[in-house]
């Protein structure tokens, strides 16, 4: 791990979103794979969310939206983070997000990396571990 401490992932469900079988899948990946894992839970707002993550201290920010509204969620949560001083948490996403979308939210810098349904955990995982740490491929 990176500077002798675990990697420390908060999973959050921003918005009105109630659907959450597949960032428990998540979190028991990261969790398997030795990181730390903290999970906000359902209908949680932006706000929250990244109050906990700069409380928990945590290197990366993993947002699963299903409901369609990426293009809101995931701007507001990078603008709290750099916001709150917290810019160098890690951004990242999952969800139902049409390929267009995906291109915008990583051109625009509001995201570093999207996992859509059908991504492998394992390339997740060694996505985080890769970026959190420095590694080069």
């Amino acid at each position: 791990m990176h500077q002798g401490k675990r990697i420390r992932v908060l999973l959050g469900k921003p918005g009105l979103d109630g659907h959450d079988r597949g960032i428990k899948v998540v979190a028991r990946a990261l969790r398997d794979a030795g990181m730390e894992v903290i999970y906000t839970g359902l209908h949680q707002t932006a706000e929250s969310i990244v109050a906990a993550a700069i409380q928990e201290d945590v290197d990366v920010v993993g947002l699963s939206i299903l409901s369609g509204a990426h293009m809101t969620l995931f701007p507001k949560v990078a603008k709290l983070l750099r916001e709150q001083g917290a810019d160098n948490v890690v951004l990242i996403g999952g969800g139902t997000i049409p390929q267009d979308d995906v291109e915008q939210l990583l051109a625009g810098g509001w995201v570093e990396a999207l996992f859509t349904p059908g991504t492998p955990t394992t390339e997740l995982v060694e996505w985080i571990e890769k970026r959190v740490t420095g590694q080069k491929d």
